[in-house]
């Protein structure tokens, strides 16, 4: 176990309720050393590219499906939370860029979201933005090419 790891651990808050008895361990600071994220000001700026890309690629996708996704593809490196997600979600949705439709899992009702004519059109517009961005900030930070 690497230093960091042993200091997290050291670090571990534990909330006692005594009414209830209830114990609750967080466990957010181990996480950020085992799996390094980047800043949210980067993931902020590019979740609606990341999510439009995605139902492009995809089809058709539920929230949970969408982060668990871009998970397993950049290795843990980006987590998207729900309480970012889903706002992004419903503002695609108001701008018309994205149909949902709703069905039942079970007991559980499971909302579906796929890209409208408008969204696809969107998505390659983002994608290209971003795109172009990514080789501004190469420039301007002066970085070199990775082999």
């Amino acid at each position: 176990m690497s230093e960091n790891n042993k200091k997290c651990i050291n670090r571990i808050l534990i909330f006692e309720i005594y009414e209830k008895t209830i114990v609750k361990i967080c466990i957010h600071n181990i996480l950020m050393y085992i799996c390094p994220m980047y800043s949210s000001e980067l993931i902020k700026g590019t979740l609606k590219t990341i999510v439009l890309n995605l139902l492009e690629q995809n089809g058709r996708m539920y929230g949970y499906e969408i982060t668990q996704k871009v998970k397993e593809i950049t290795d843990g490196k980006i987590q998207i939370t729900e309480g970012a997600l889903y706002p992004t979600l419903h503002s695609l949705e108001q701008n018309g860029e994205l149909d949902t439709v709703k069905e039942y899992v079970g007991k559980r009702v499971r909302k579906y979201y796929t890209l409208t004519e408008q969204g696809q059109a969107t998505a390659q517009e983002k994608v290209n933005e971003l795109q172009d961005f990514i080789v501004t900030m190469k420039c301007l930070l002066n970085l070199k090419p990775s082999i």
